[in-house]
């Protein structure tokens, strides 16, 4: 666009110089000023990048992938270009998850679907992603126009819609279920689902579905002081769901909703929202793309700079029915996967003696056994070229120094002394 417009510069002032009559000078200086404010404005338009069909490890300034495929080159992630393969959906389009989309979106997931029914307000400005010129936008809305323009790579489906009613949680399941991204994969049609609302209600919706389409999803949360949050992967049938612990509010059998008092509103810290999002989406990384340790359950206090961790196992008395039946499922294949586990790192070990580590690497680094360290003569290892001495004595040498002679005398002293002694109390 501001190349076609310098052109259109060129050609006006060539027609300028061509025509005998000053009389259209003016009309032609018009145009000019029109085409240089044009020009003007492309400049300060957002500058759109083109999609990328492939990603590609070249180390080059135009390549908005060489960052995330140099974690394969370090071994890091043994395929990174797999992470367009997947799905992931997002319930809550707020603080933790419109953030958790932003960075999702940037590490080039394949698809991602939002759910939201709230729009962007003004007193969502102490967050990070959404913009003030955003404001009466519905979140699913803001959320498409700021992902799409970071990276028109990932496909981006929007919902605007509450789960929590009849027909929302219907949609939300066929949605859930749709398989058009990728036909021929098994069982729903996303690979994992992150709730990032912000009430009990809603996490109960997310679970229930996640149960009966047996979907391993992940809940996050911060706290209503804003200083404390949490993220847990759930699998049904393998772990705790969100019905089998539920909050202790909920236990109490205290409705949440009575908990709101008018005019007053929870805090809110882009700082902790945006931990509780880079830990969340961490997770979601490490359990797509297998690798490092997916955590169960990760809290973070933020006063204390405190990350406990901890297991939940399934309630066989949880109220979820559809709980209840992913834990019959599990026990049935667990035999069968245990098995294969325990085969698959036997296999891994008897490989790693097989090969030796690191035979290929480039900068030819070898690691020694510490037993031919003992055999070796170390003196050997302090030999100096010819021609170059030592300022201070060699270490070895000086521990086989001989015992000076002014030691000796000494010692011969104290005992004829001591003779003298012996004497002079005998007499």
């Amino acid at each position: 666009m501001e190349a076609e417009l310098k052109a259109m510069l060129s050609d006006l002032e060539t027609l300028k110089r061509s025509l005998p009559d000053p009389s259209h000078h003016a009309s032609i200086d018009k145009m000019q000023l029109r085409v240089e404010h044009l020009t003007n404005l492309a400049k300060s338009a957002p500058v759109q990048r083109s999609k990328v069909k492939d990603m590609s490890a070249e180390v080059v300034d135009s390549n908005p992938y060489s960052r995330l495929m140099a974690l394969q080159r370090m071994g890091i992630v043994q395929n990174y270009e797999r992470i367009r393969e997947f799905s992931v959906a997002i319930v809550g389009i707020g603080g933790v998850g419109s953030v958790a989309a932003e960075m999702l979106t940037r590490c080039g997931i394949g698809r991602l679907l939002l759910y939201d029914y709230d729009k962007v307000e003004l007193a969502n400005m102490n967050r990070l992603f959404f913009r003030p010129e955003q404001v009466g936008m519905t979140k699913t809305d803001a959320a498409v126009q700021t992902l799409s323009d970071i990276n028109p790579d990932v496909v981006l489906e929007s919902y605007t819609l509450n789960i929590t009613t009849v027909q929302g949680f219907e949609t939300f399941v066929s949605s859930l279920k749709n398989k058009t991204f990728r036909p021929s994969k098994e069982g729903s049609g996303v690979d994992l689902v992150l709730s990032c609302v912000d009430n009990y209600e809603a996490r109960m919706v997310v679970n229930q579905a996640c149960n009966e389409l047996n979907q391993t999803w992940m809940e996050s949360g911060v706290s209503e002081d804003a200083v404390s949050g949490h993220i847990q992967l759930l699998i049904p049938g393998e772990t705790a769901c969100f019905a089998c612990a539920p909050p202790l509010v909920v236990a109490s059998g205290i409705d949440e909703r009575t908990l709101k008092r008018e005019g007053v509103c929870a805090a809110s810290l882009p700082t902790t929202m945006g931990v509780v999002a880079g830990l969340l989406v961490q997770n979601t990384l490490k359990y797509l793309l297998k690798f490092g340790h997916v955590s169960p359950y990760l809290g973070y206090n933020a006063l204390k700079d405190y990350f406990p961790t901890m297991e939940m196992k399934p309630n066989p008395q949880c109220s979820n029915v559809a709980c209840v039946d992913r834990q019959r499922e599990y026990l049935l294949v667990k035999p069968a996967r245990d098995a294969a586990a325990k085969a698959k790192i036997e296999a891994e070990a008897l490989s790693a003696t097989e090969f030796p580590l690191h035979d290929d690497n480039e900068w030819n680094i070898s690691v020694v056994d510490d037993s031919e360290l003992d055999k070796t003569d170390v003196r050997s290892l302090d030999a100096l070229p010819d021609g170059l001495v030592r300022e201070l004595p060699n270490a070895d040498e000086f521990q086989k120094l001989p015992v000076p002679l002014e030691t000796a005398n000494s010692i011969d002293d104290l005992d004829d002394l001591r003779r003298q002694l012996e004497a002079l109390s005998a007499g």
